[in-house]
């Protein structure tokens, strides 16, 4: 553990030496490697004037906001550091590398909870749903967010810093850290073991559940980069979602996209009926009891159920009326592409 303590501590010196410039060069390497990787080995096969679209939009929504961020003096959380380093709670922990790992344990925490509220109040979701916008799920999703979003969570990292106390060295290992996870799990790639390291940390095929057009399926994984939060506060869901960004139309440009941030959603789609619920939470439980009741799986149990249920209620009206929706509730349809 000693041993452990030291190379630790080696690492923070090192990277207490070096400028911020190191981490950015080390963010658009990972960004250049994982836009290589969706190009040659996609998980889903984008159009590639929808991608080039997506792509377009978003960078120029990183500028925009790097450009809007710039203009208040609060926002640079490293120089804030530097004022309050020291002064907050880690200056009770004498040994610098616990202090750092709890650091970037309470940032986490802090990021989990305020995705979670970002879907919770529609004041939140006004502007995060431009984040949810994008129907091409890529690396470059990553820096889809509207400025007053961007705004919000500076402030709330400032409060945390000015907390803590945390210095400038870790601020900047924290930011380095969240943004290449972040990029990490919006790019459009999978691999073997996926799952498996899933269970420590959010991976793109936990992400993409987030990123499902279908509300009780986006309203789960909120993590950043640990996936520990959401099994410990039961929001983790392990399935193919139904669909990739929101339901309405929504703009590919930059100025548009900074307007939807101010526009109300359209009225949510019709609940499922009561009488219904107590036939969907049956046909849960078989499918729950069909496994052996193994864990982890109960929502997508109740989403399979649900479909398969209001599948087998609006069967002949789909028939007349053959659309997304059909396809949305028709039992053979979701297994077929699920499992194909």
């Amino acid at each position: 553990m000693s041993h452990l303590n030291a190379f630790l501590e080696s690492l923070i010196t090192w990277a207490a030496l070096t400028s911020g410039e190191l981490a950015t060069t080390a963010l658009l390497v990972f960004f250049i490697i994982l836009s290589t990787l969706e190009v040659s080995a996609p998980k889903e096969k984008l159009p590639s004037m929808g991608r080039r679209k997506s792509f377009q939009a978003n960078i120029n929504l990183f500028v925009f906001n790097s450009a809007a961020l710039s203009l208040l003096p609060v926002s640079s959380l490293l120089l804030l550091a530097e004022q309050y380093s020291g002064n907050g709670l880690l200056s009770y922990i004498a040994n610098p590398v616990w202090a750092a790992v709890l650091s970037f344990l309470l940032l986490d925490l802090m990021h989990y909870f305020w995705h979670k509220a970002s879907h919770s109040f529609d004041c939140l979701w006004m502007f995060h749903k431009v984040h949810h916008s994008d129907p091409y799920l890529n690396v470059s999703t990553a820096f889809r967010v509207h400025f007053i979003e961007l705004f919000i969570i500076t402030a709330l990292k400032a409060a945390y810093i000015i907390l803590l106390g945390a210095d400038k060295t870790t601020v900047l290992i924290n930011e380095t850290i969240t943004t290449l996870f972040v990029m990490f799990h919006h790019s459009n790639i999978t691999f073997r073991g996926e799952k498996l390291l899933g269970r420590l940390i959010i991976v793109p095929c936990l992400h993409r559940v987030h990123h499902s057009t279908e509300r009780r399926e986006h309203d789960r994984n909120y993590g950043f980069v640990l996936s520990i939060w959401d099994r410990l506060f039961g929001t983790c869901a392990e399935l193919e979602p139904a669909g990739i960004g929101i339901k309405n139309n929504v703009p590919q440009d930059l100025l548009n996209l900074l307007k939807l941030g101010f526009t109300s959603d359209p009225a949510p789609a019709a609940p499922v009926p009561e009488h219904v619920k107590p036939m969907i939470a049956e046909a849960a439980y078989y499918k729950a009891k069909c496994r052996d009741f193994s864990p982890g799986h109960e929502l997508y149990d109740w989403l399979e159920a649900e479909r398969d249920i209001l599948g087998v209620m609006y069967k002949d009206s789909l028939q007349r009326q053959p659309s997304r929706r059909q396809k949305l509730f028709n039992p053979k349809l979701i297994l077929r592409s699920r499992y194909a």
